[in-house]
């Protein structure tokens, strides 16, 4: 009788559990009917408990499998934003991702007395999942007292969520979050400009709109600006890949500058550095310049801070999602295509006014018919290394060989190669604009 006494109590104790479970998810989950001040009330910390499934799409930064019958939308849906905007909106605004930081650093212990920073996020007709997903992620992964608010600055976008809808999601966040909307498109400078100037933090920190901080991201970079007012600083870039949303750790072992071209690129760590820090790979690395997407610098220094702008491509083929890439090679070479991983480096190419395709001082040139296409020094005399660019078919059209560029064969599926111009799919690239600043 007492073991089956027992039996009804840790029976009962155990339903007790599970309908407060359900109770809890049913009222906090994450819904347009909550409450402000009840969502206000939930500790951010267990509302990042009960508002997903731990097991769910891109947890732990894993990559989204889209099923085979929903592929044609995921294409679809693929050209709105230039990214796999189904597999995003698939992911938990505030998804788990893993601490890859080195053993040294996840041991460091950061002063109390740190500057508060204003995180500055620009967007333009951004995707809802990312932009939130970017929001949630300083919040949740940033001390509260150094975090003072997060500035939105839409650059005039269309879409109909990033107006009311938006205004009234951050009402209900933990921060301040602050809309500021451009009269007239003015670009990522300008944009930021603003951003700043509304600011209040001692340390602006920009962010792009589509990007995740992880745990840990914000102590170093204030540290090092509280140690040195003079200093701008910038975290270690990791990638997100743009088709499955995989979270893959970037490199502390390069860092990003600007070629004599004024192309922003990765470079590995120099040797004096590397002797400098005497092994210790936990050390900040010096450069001269910054990565254009995310970095932080004292308010005092951003008025003084000198402002230039540097347009440039991402060229994507649309039938395979992937993006020409100089693979490092040097003049001479085929150029190649890849895997888009939106970082720059070696898929970053510009489409001069001389209608030349290049990647540093090299152009893509075409000698003769069916290709290859090789990279050469740029001789700005046309010929060989004329492309033109139908904005309407997204074609680039070879004029000397009057071809195409097309997608690569079966032979080689890492070099794309040249065809009759037919209008497919496979002919079809997609130039897609960034900015970088210095």
């Amino acid at each position: 009788m007492r073991r089956l006494a027992y039996c009804k109590i840790v029976l009962a104790t155990s339903l007790v559990w599970v309908l407060l479970d359900v109770f809890l998810l049913l009222y906090f989950s994450e819904c347009n009917k909550c409450d402000d001040k009840k969502d206000r009330s939930l500790l951010p910390a267990l509302r990042a408990v009960i508002s997903r499934a731990q097991e769910g799409p891109g947890e732990m930064g894993k990559a989204v499998v889209i099923p085979k019958d929903d592929q044609e939308k995921m294409k679809d849906l693929f050209k709105i934003n230039q990214f796999n905007l189904m597999a995003s909106d698939m992911i938990a605004l505030n998804r788990t991702l893993p601490d890859v930081r080195l053993e040294g650093c996840k041991t460091k212990v950061y002063q109390d007395d740190l500057p508060d920073t204003s995180v500055v996020i620009v967007f333009h007709n951004e995707a809802w999942s990312t932009l939130l997903r970017t929001i949630h992620s300083v919040i949740n992964r940033s001390p509260r007292r150094v975090l003072a608010e997060v500035i939105l600055v839409d650059d005039e976008s269309e879409r109909d969520f990033l107006k009311k809808p938006l205004e009234n999601y951050v009402k209900k966040l933990e921060v301040p979050v602050k809309i500021i909307r451009m009269e007239q498109r003015s670009g990522l400078i300008r944009a930021r400009l603003r951003g700043a100037a509304a600011s209040r933090g001692q340390v602006i920190t920009f962010l792009d709109a589509h990007c995740e901080c992880t745990i840990g991201w914000l102590e170093p970079l204030l540290t090092r600006i509280k140690n040195n007012r003079k200093t701008v600083v910038c975290p270690i870039i990791d990638v997100i890949s743009d088709d499955t949303f995989e979270y893959m750790a970037g490199s502390d072992m390069t860092y990003g500058g600007f070629n004599w071209k004024l192309n922003f690129r990765w470079y590995p760590v120099p040797q004096r550095e590397m002797d400098r820090r005497k092994g210790d790979r936990t050390l900040p690395v010096r450069y001269g310049s910054v990565q254009p997407h995310t970095h932080s610098l004292r308010r005092s220094g951003w008025m003084n801070l000198r402002i230039s702008s540097i347009s440039y491509h991402q060229i994507r083929n649309v039938e395979t999602n992937q993006c020409l890439d100089n693979m490092g090679r040097k003049e001479n070479e085929k150029v190649g295509i890849f895997n888009c991983h939106g970082m720059g480096g070696n898929q970053v190419f510009s489409y001069t006014a001389d209608k030349e395709i290049r990647t540093d001082d090299l152009c893509l040139d075409v000698s003769r018919l069916n290709g290859p296409v090789v990279m050469l020094k740029c001789h700005h005399m046309r010929g060989n290394q004329l492309w033109e660019y139908d904005v309407q078919r997204l074609t680039l059209r070879h004029v000397n060989s009057n071809q195409c560029l097309d997608e690569p064969t079966e032979e080689d599926k890492m070099v794309p190669t040249m065809r009759d111009c037919s209008g497919s799919r496979s002919q079809q690239w997609v130039l897609r604009n960034m900015t970088l600043s210095a």
